[in-house]
């Protein structure tokens, strides 16, 4: 495996990890008194620890999905069509453990 799917994988972590730190920050100020750790706090941090955690895995498996499928193409030119279809409906089976991840974070942030 190629250190760019590495580095795509932890890019996608780290703007996933950072966009719900920023959520956390926006969603848990309205509700917790100043300097004060709430049980809504709490459930945010959750909420934004659950899906970036949960984004970890399909971010690395789509890139290391994309990396050998081209590496694929590359000493298979005719084969190009079936390598894509294949690694098309593997990408979508990696980003649907990422949407159960983002269901999860939504449960806890707005439900529980």
């Amino acid at each position: 495996m190629t250190q760019v799917s590495y580095i795509k994988g932890v890019f996608t972590f780290l703007l996933t990890l950072s966009f719900f730190v920023l959520f956390i920050g926006v969603a848990g100020a309205e509700s917790a008194p100043d300097n004060e750790f709430s049980q809504n706090s709490m459930k945010y941090l959750a909420a934004g620890i659950a899906i970036a955690i949960g984004s970890l895995g399909p971010g690395i498996g789509i890139g290391m999905l994309a990396g050998k499928a081209l590496e694929a193409i590359g000493r298979n030119p005719e084969a190009g069509s079936m390598i894509q279809t294949n690694m098309i409906l593997a990408i979508a089976f990696a980003e649907a453990l990422g949407i159960y991840a983002l269901v999860v974070a939504i449960l806890i942030g707005f439900v529980f």
